[in-house]
């Protein structure tokens, strides 16, 4: 999927992720969140398979679900150190 995007900033926690996207409104959101699921989803499992097989029992790594909410007027550098104040994934 080719997409009018840039990831602007990025961290997690054990049962979510945060991202920032500098998104083009030309852009189907629901399409691009579906994308990110499944390509990272795929990726994960292939290299995690054996770690993932002793918590998961079907092939679904994320929830259907997501939250979007738009930055609006708040100032970026705000809005990034939120992120970079999450929690990030364990290695």
């Amino acid at each position: 999927m080719k997409t009018k995007c840039e990831l602007i900033e990025f961290s997690g926690e054990s049962d979510h992720v945060h991202l920032l996207l500098d998104f083009h409104p030309d852009n189907n959101l629901s399409a691009l969140a579906g994308s990110l699921k499944s390509a990272s989803s795929r990726i994960i499992q292939k290299e995690f398979t054996e770690h993932l097989a002793t918590f998961y029992k079907k092939p679904v790594l994320w929830s259907s679900s997501y939250y979007v909410a738009s930055s609006g007027g708040a100032p970026i550098e705000k809005i990034k150190q939120y992120i970079k104040s999450q929690e990030a994934p364990k290695e």
